[in-house]
């Protein structure tokens, strides 16, 4: 049995994380179905937005400038 505390927190028992994969950073959600609270992994489907973020996301090196970069976007360089 496990309680809720006033924070509304529960502590999922090892047995379960172990064999469900629960692990730190796991986002879990809530989900009520026919009348019982049902606690699932949280599934993140490929979201357009972050994927090009991710992509796009880089480290400019020391030897390139702002300015030259800038040129390069603009198509000027």
């Amino acid at each position: 049995m496990v309680r809720i505390t006033s924070k509304g927190q529960v502590t999922i028992p090892l047995p379960i994380r172990a064999e469900f994969g629960f692990k730190p950073g796991t986002d879990v959600e809530f989900v009520a179905e026919q009348g019982k609270v049902v606690l699932r992994a949280r599934r993140r489907g490929a979201d357009p937005v972050e994927a090009w973020l991710k992509e796009s996301t880089g480290v400019a090196r020391r030897t390139v400038t702002t300015t030259k970069i800038m040129k390069q976007t603009r198509g000027e360089d």
